[in-house]
């Protein structure tokens, strides 16, 4: 998130950049004219990452009012989704919109404040569920951020956030998170699954499980690690994960 303060007749207005991650089931659902209408109706300033990976990352830039104006339509359309998948189903509670923020790391501890103080009454004033990962992401220096809720809390949690984010900036460089494109089952000829495509298939497996069911804060996912595989043709195999 770089900031960058410029002068508007309301007072000071703020031009933010917002990262997003999300899934590429949920890029593909909302892409074309859908997310259009998000720039065109925000003016914000959306951008979604290309190329063949489990995940995508969602740049939002704009002034203060566009980037929230986006993160409402974004929530409201997730809602809408999870109705619409439920007169599929026979789920009887509706879930909570779920949301990834990804965040220089540096920027974390002011996010959960002194014995998380600042994570603690974001939460009770929203209404919205905040938890930030212990790990940074992969290759990056950036944790992830997840906000579930109802659209109007994640709207004002996100609003609460971005106060945090410019009052404490990064502290050095921030190396961004970039997702890694899927890797494909190696078969071999007896029927084989090559152990380091077991690895990459878990990872993602894990990411899907952390979208729809945030972990708390407490507890940390250190890595997914293969364990006693058994080169049957069957192909089975375990995973274990680390706490």
């Amino acid at each position: 998130m770089e900031p960058n303060t410029v002068q508007s007749e309301g007072g000071l207005n703020v031009t933010l950049t917002i990262r997003l991650l999300m899934h590429s089931k949920v890029k593909e659902q909302h892409k074309g004219e859908t997310v259009k209408k998000m720039r065109e109706d925000s003016n914000a300033r959306i951008n979604i990452s290309e190329g063949n990976c489990p995940e995508r990352i969602v740049t939002i830039t704009g002034p203060t009012d566009a980037i929230f104006k986006a993160f409402a339509m974004i929530a409201y359309k997730f809602e809408e989704d999870i109705i619409n998948s439920m007169s599929n189903s026979q789920a009887t509670s509706k879930p909570p919109v779920t949301l990834r923020l990804v965040v220089p790391a540096s920027q974390c501890g002011s996010l959960i404040g002194k014995g998380g103080s600042k994570i603690k009454e974001m939460r009770e004033s929203t209404g919205a569920q905040v938890q930030v990962a212990g790990d940074m992401l992969p290759n990056s220096t950036e944790r992830a951020v997840t906000i579930s809720g109802a659209p109007e809390a994640i709207i004002q949690c996100v609003k609460q956030i971005c106060v945090v984010m410019l009052e404490s900036p990064p502290k050095g460089a921030t190396i961004p998170y970039r997702p890694k494109p899927a890797t494909a089952p190696v078969i071999f000829s007896a029927g084989h699954v090559r152990a380091d495509t077991l690895t990459a298939l878990a990872t993602a497996n894990l990411s899907l499980l952390l979208q729809h069911q945030p972990l708390p804060v407490s507890m940390k996912v250190h890595s997914v690690i293969p364990t006693n595989t058994k080169h049957h043709h069957g192909n089975t195999h375990e995973t274990e994960i680390m706490q």
